[in-house]
């Protein structure tokens, strides 16, 4: 083989190896499949970067250990109180005002708030005489609690049925109210007898209920 020969071979051989090094190179640095390469400037994990984002197992931020008040009372079942009419606290204008008196026979406390509702009946459980009490809004509603053997009342006024026309009346003797405690779907029934209209006159009106048994 001539001189020229073995150069032109030998020129050949290390472009070769060249080229095949290049390659290599090439392969080292492209990324995995499926994956994206950072920005230039960035990188994958940035140092320093700690999330502080604390994750209920719920899959909720934590808002901290709860921090609502203890449950209070409940409100007065009727099954829990025993209604009374006390004697009246005086007259005027027509009218007679009764306190009525809620005391709560049960063994554990319990709450009243707002009106009674409070009708003429003809008997325990029987028919409506006349249209329910209307509310008096001199007091507030206030939440009264009552403990064992403890009482609270609302203040009852009674119309003279004879200031009405007899004609726009249609008087009758009534002996029952019929009395629902605040909030509550059972009613009571106290003994308690006057005169109502059996036309839809207003011969009852009810104030909140109060704590005690009177006003006085």
């Amino acid at each position: 083989m001539t001189l020229f020969a073995r150069a032109a071979r030998a020129l050949t051989a290390a472009a070769a190896l060249i080229g095949a090094a290049a390659l290599v190179a090439a392969c080292g640095s492209a990324a995995p499949p499926g994956t994206t390469a950072a920005p230039p400037g960035t990188s994958a994990a940035q140092p320093g970067a700690v999330s502080t984002r604390v994750i209920n197992p719920g899959g909720t931020p934590a808002t901290g250990p709860s921090r609502s008040a203890p449950p209070g009372p409940p409100p007065c079942p009727t099954s829990a109180l025993q209604v009374s009419v006390s004697a009246s606290q005086g007259v005027a204008a027509g009218s007679t005002y009764y306190p009525i008196v809620f005391t709560n026979v049960s063994g554990t406390a319990c709450t009243l708030y707002g009106y009674p509702g409070v009708s003429f009946v003809a008997a325990a459980g029987g028919s409506q005489i006349g249209i329910p009490a209307t509310e008096n809004p001199a007091h507030p509603r206030q939440l009264i609690t009552l403990a064992p053997g403890r009482a609270g009342h609302a203040e009852l006024q009674v119309v003279d049925a004879e200031n009405y026309p007899p004609a726009n009346c249609d008087m009758i003797s009534a002996h029952w109210l019929r009395v629902y405690p605040p909030n509550q779907t059972a009613p009571l029934y106290a003994i308690f007898t006057a005169q109502a209209c059996a036309k839809p006159r207003t011969i009852l009106t009810v104030e909140t209920v109060q704590p005690g048994t009177s006003e006085a």
